[in-house]
């Protein structure tokens, strides 16, 4: 009978440490849990943060190109030495339109390199308008010159 009691005693704790194995074990892989959620959490916030910056990104970049308008077919060294009184004549001479204030640009110029496999073809002018509702009246002109 001592032997039946030694023998569950031996195995009563050799049962008590592999619980207490398993329970250091969940307890790591709890604290494991954890950390991964956290670092979920973090990750999804910063997905957010990235979402929200590009959808920022694209309608800042939207809004810098909404006073823009470019000219295609305009033959080279047409426009002399100033860009800006050539695109004001231009523009003035297409849409029919007297401006008053006249037409004042932020920046007007070439796009892009010169083609050397095809100088017929010229690039097109881009010019950045100070005023977006001589933008709008450029654009309605020419819309309506088209119909």
């Amino acid at each position: 009978m001592d032997a039946s009691i030694t023998s569950l005693t031996l195995e009563t704790k050799s049962m008590r440490s592999e619980i207490a194995s398993f329970q250091s074990r969940v307890t790591e892989l709890e604290q494991r849990m954890g950390l991964v959620e956290a670092q979920a959490t973090v990750s999804r916030n910063r997905n957010q943060d990235l979402l929200y910056l590009r959808s920022k990104l694209t309608d800042m970049e939207d809004r810098s190109r909404r006073d823009n308008i470019r000219l295609h077919g305009i033959p080279e060294n047409e426009e002399c030495a100033d860009m800006q009184a050539f695109m004001s004549s231009t523009l003035s001479k297409l849409t029919s339109l007297d401006f008053d204030p006249s037409i004042e640009f932020q920046r007007a110029h070439r796009v892009g390199p010169k083609r050397p496999d095809n100088p017929s073809r010229p690039q097109p002018i881009s010019a950045c308008l100070l005023r977006h509702n001589q933008t709008r009246q450029i654009l309605r002109a020419i819309m309506d010159l088209s119909e």
